[in-house]
């Protein structure tokens, strides 16, 4: 990100969870929510959020239907800007450069080139397979040929689905199967290199096979990458992710590492939903 069109702000004084200091020593903090609020109109949706979270490490959000969880992933991206009559205040800071992600002065387009994002339901554009991973890299500047489809090839390759592409990047993305296009969605948002990728129920319209396959490329994107995911499927969100964070009518209940919410959470309304007796 250009810092020269952002604000930058002091380190926030958080107090920090013991959990969260045991993570941060392994990985330190990539991105810090600090009394997140947030508002759809006059419905506050979010209310004072406190989060790390780690470097280089999957954390996944896990609640009932309505708790905040998507909003407080498009937070990240600032995609609620496309929508009127909204507002945060808050921080969600991210590091090493402490630039405030939902700061007034902070430019949105500039934020998701750094903020990735794969969406609930595949979404290829109506281009060919090439065109869907370069159109990020044209926005932002890349016009040569050659350093495209360096770049296209890296991010399919990243993405685990170039073998199966590779013959086809002239034709239309939309011929791909659904376990292939969230794949390229995947690789689109690698493009540009982003510094955390964020997962919006990515395999909810996957079979079991396509869900397999997307679950273990998030678990070796995490050496490159810092990943948040939120995610309905306890299991899912047991087998790949690192920390899990637990969402209930807007507020954070709880955050601890994922075998520790699955096996002894400290808080008898996690244990509840993870059980299954509300939700």
């Amino acid at each position: 990100m250009n810092t020269n069109v952002v604000h930058k702000a002091e380190t926030p004084k958080l107090s920090i969870a013991m959990e969260e200091r045991k993570a941060l020593r392994a990985n330190p903090a990539k991105a810090i929510a600090e009394k997140l609020d947030f508002w759809y109109g006059s419905n506050h949706a979010l209310k004072n959020i406190n989060l790390v979270i780690p470097e280089n490490q999957v954390t996944a959000l896990i609640g009932p239907s309505g708790c905040g969880k998507s909003t407080f992933l498009r937070c990240f991206n600032r995609m609620h800007d496309l929508q009127a009559d909204t507002r945060y205040a808050g921080s969600i800071m991210l590091h090493p450069e402490n630039v405030n992600l939902v700061g007034k002065d902070v430019d949105p387009i500039e934020v998701r080139m750094r903020i990735g994002m794969v969406f609930q339901k595949p979404n290829p554009f109506p281009k060919t397979v090439f065109e869907n991973v370069a159109y990020g890299l044209r926005l932002r500047g890349f016009s040569n040929r050659t350093d495209l489809a360096e770049r296209v090839e890296k991010a399919l390759r990243g993405a685990a689905i170039w073998d199966e592409v590779k013959d086809r990047l002239n034709d239309s993305a939309l011929a791909l199967s659904g376990g292939q296009m969230q794949r390229l969605c995947i690789a689109r948002a690698l493009a540009t290199e982003p510094e955390i990728l964020l997962f919006d129920e990515p395999t909810s319209a996957l079979d079991p096979i396509a869900t397999a396959s997307i679950e273990e490329l998030i678990t070796e994107l995490r050496q490159r990458v810092t990943i948040l995911i939120v995610t309905h499927n306890m299991q899912q969100a047991a087998r790949v992710s690192d920390f899990t964070a637990f969402m209930y009518l807007g507020e954070l209940v709880e955050v601890d590492a994922t075998s520790k919410i699955f096996t002894n959470p400290s808080k008898k309304a996690t244990e509840d939903y993870i059980t299954g007796r509300y939700g």
